[in-house]
């Protein structure tokens, strides 16, 4: 007997069926790469900005008539990092379409000869370190060059694009932005997550990518579409799941796609087969979910310095906390001082602990948030 796998993935893109709805996003965003344009895609983190560029490159007019390279920056903090990964998942994406694929690139990346290897069917392994990238400038204008001549036209997408506003390499916008312009067989995906800090590059006129993408917003699928989405796959096992099952998870976590799918995911693996996955199912899978989580929490929460460790409490138990420096905030959790709760709150924000959002903040992991009103 075949297999049945939990239909709400959770991780990774797995192919259409298991992709809910987007229809509109997907024909937009195909349509732009598909005629020479590039795109800033923004959203909330884990609202789907992933899943959708891969869903894209699976579709056919994409998969067949472009190469298409997807790169995550979130952890790169220079760009000496953020070529070394952009060199790493050119080669590997290009790996099975075959020799002829890669030679051009390996022919273009001179600077990193050395660290390139061919086993015994002429197969390339990428054994590049970090501190092999001495002249990274270089390197870039070397990929750039392979993207101009590739014998396809190219599509990269570059997820978490905001962090190259933090790289210390001066001019880093402005360099990319020169190499983008001037590459007409490349086009691109800027995806990311703060929604400010993404705004201000391509809206801002003092930015060098001003005016240069066709803005996209990623929203909260709508409701009646998860609801239709859930429904199908949950009968399609023999089990069903009440209306309001997933009405209650889409409300209490605003929507967002990830924390959706991991609750249905669940729900999913509790609900036997000719069962009906009832809204007094909810809080159990939530705590199963939580509690599979609290040495994570626990540790993170030790770690922390206690400043920090007060301030993501008391900003949890306000779900959305505004005004984090005025006195009665700080007299109602207890902090010590408007400029200590703005040193935590820095801290917080480099770590992703916390995210703003229109003058608020809230802890960015919702199911951590739940952990800390629980405990604290």
């Amino acid at each position: 007997m075949k297999h049945r796998i939990n239909p709400f993935v959770i991780s990774g893109y797995v192919s259409a069926e298991y992709f809910c709805d987007r229809k509109a996003e997907t024909a937009q965003l195909i349509r732009e790469v598909s005629n020479g344009n590039n795109v800033a895609l923004i959203s909330t983190r884990r609202m789907g900005k992933t899943g959708l560029i891969q869903h894209c490159f699976r579709n056919p007019e994409l998969k067949d008539g472009f190469y298409n390279f997807f790169i995550d920056i979130y952890a790169t903090k220079s760009l000496r990092e953020f070529v070394f990964s952009l060199s790493r998942t050119i080669l590997e994406t290009l790996k099975p379409r075959g020799r002829k694929a890669m030679e051009l690139f390996l022919h273009n990346l001179r600077s990193l000869q050395a660290g390139i290897t061919f086993d015994v069917t002429g197969i390339p392994s990428f054994n590049v370190q970090l501190g092999d990238i001495q002249h990274t400038e270089t390197t870039l204008d070397e990929i750039f060059t392979y993207l101009s001549a590739a014998d396809k036209p190219c599509i990269v997408a570059i997820d978490e694009f905001q962090q190259i506003a933090s790289y210390p390499e001066k001019n880093v916008e402005a360099m990319l932005r020169t190499y983008v312009q001037h590459c007409p067989n490349a086009h691109f995906i800027f995806a990311g997550s703060q929604r400010h800090t993404m705004g201000n590059m391509f809206t801002s006129p003092s930015r060098p990518f001003y005016q240069s993408v066709s803005m996209m917003h990623l929203e909260s699928i709508d409701l009646d579409e998860y609801i239709r989405f859930a429904r199908h796959h949950f009968e399609q096992a023999g089990k069903e799941i009440e209306r309001c099952v997933v009405k209650t998870i889409y409300e209490r976590f605003d929507g967002i796609t990830w924390y959706i799918q991991k609750m249905l995911n669940a729900l999913y693996s509790m609900t036997p087969s000719g069962g009906t996955c009832t809204e007094a199912m909810i809080d159990e899978a939530l705590r199963n979910i939580v509690g599979s989580m609290k040495y994570t929490y626990t540790e993170t929460l030790f770690r922390m310095p206690e400043r920090q460790k007060e301030l993501l409490i008391a900003i949890s138990k306000e779900g959305r906390a505004s005004s984090v420096t005025s006195g009665s905030f700080i007299k109602k959790y207890r902090l010590s001082s408007a400029s200590s709760v703005q040193a935590a709150m820095k801290g917080l924000l480099e770590k992703d602990y916390i995210t703003s959002e229109a003058g608020s903040y809230h802890v960015y992991d919702l199911f951590f948030g739940i952990w800390l009103r629980e405990n604290y």
